[in-house]
């Protein structure tokens, strides 16, 4: 089970465009800053904030209805990401379904998929399938999940074209204050903590076939995906084991055959000791499988913690590094959510 990466695109603190945020991660920018809100010790937060001047405008149909608000914010970051990753696709291409990922945490008004769906259709305008589309609120690993559902679909010959995407913004002060009593966000006083950020991200995946169909050069092959349950996540009693991810890797290494060793690594680390745990038992249990040389990428020490979006960043900014040459492959891409998903796919160079 394999498909192509046709199209990718996003937008996060590092810059407005794939191309923009790959070359400021490569660089290794941090484009963190402070910010007026205060912290319960009376110091600015320090986070990832897209500019505002670099977001498209709120359609005023939906202005009178979200007002300022976190959901208007993602509504704006999901459209510049679609059209960094839909502009130059031929117009005879239909919409394709979106399997989006959502927020895990939610703020004092949850966000509800099928109605955020409905209105990034309003915002965006009818560039994917409404109709055929999901969008799960699971975080950071939603992205990478649906991943394996992409690959089904289009295995299945349901779609000739899937869009994956997710979008969140973690600037916000219920946020903001919620990880701050939990001593989770890195400051003065705060080392073993992550820095909240804000970002959308999008691929266009597909088979090799249409894609020639279609003259569609495509930037990688997706060559396998898989997922895992962790018990012992963040917010758990249960032991920490590392099992969730350590599953994921193993399926997404079994399922790929590889036939070379994996030669880069895109992790959703975000500053937390916490993650590197879970990693080391699935390179120690799957070893055999990476080069002694793997190079780590953890673009989250430039531009933060992008929650929702940050798997499939990931995802993105791995197929943009691999089709230019910057990144050897395969490389496996994996994201843990705060609480038990955990997913995991391999990238190789395009067909």
């Amino acid at each position: 089970m394999s498909c192509a990466v046709l199209a990718a695109g996003c937008i996060t603190p590092g810059g407005l465009t794939l191309a923009e945020t790959a070359a400021s991660a490569r660089a290794r920018l941090a484009r963190l800053q402070a910010i007026e809100w205060l912290d319960r010790r009376f110091e600015p937060f320090v986070v990832g904030r897209v500019p505002n001047d670099g977001l498209p405008d709120v359609n005023p149909a939906l202005g009178a209805q979200l007002r300022p608000s976190r959901e208007s914010r993602m509504l704006q970051l999901a459209h510049a990401a679609l059209a960094d990753v839909l502009g130059g696709l031929p117009p005879q291409v239909e919409p394709p379904p979106l399997l989006l990922a959502l927020p895990e945490h939610h703020t004092t008004i949850a966000i509800e998929p099928a109605r955020f769906l409905q209105r990034l259709a309003l915002q965006a305008g009818p560039c994917f399938d409404l109709g055929s589309s999901i969008a799960a609120p699971r975080g950071r690993a939603a992205g990478l999940m649906a991943f394996k559902q992409a690959l089904q679909r289009i295995e299945a010959g349901q779609s000739r074209f899937v869009l994956v995407g997710g979008v969140d913004s973690l600037v916000d002060l219920h946020l903001l204050g919620s990880f701050d009593r939990e001593d989770r966000i890195r400051g003065e006083t705060i080392s073993d903590g992550f820095s909240p950020s804000e970002g959308a991200a999008f691929v266009l995946l597909g088979d090799a076939e249409t894609a020639r169909t279609y003259g569609m050069p495509p930037l990688a092959t997706v060559i396998s995906a898989a997922i895992g349950q962790e018990p012992g996540h963040l917010y758990s009693d249960e032991p920490y084991l590392g099992n969730g991810l350590a599953s994921a890797v193993t399926g997404a290494i079994e399922s790929a055959q590889l036939p070379t060793p994996i030669t880069s690594v895109f992790c959703s680390f975000n500053g937390e000791r916490y993650w590197a745990r879970e990693f080391g038992v699935a390179r120690i249990r799957n070893s055999a499988a990476f080069a002694d040389d793997a190079a780590m990428e953890h673009p989250a020490e430039c531009f933060g913690d992008l929650g929702a979006a940050h798997g499939v960043a990931l995802a993105a900014l791995a197929a943009h590094d691999i089709s230019r040459g910057y990144r050897r492959a395969p490389a496996l891409v994996y994201a843990s959510s705060d609480y038990a998903d955990r997913a995991a796919a391999i990238l190789d160079r395009a067909a």
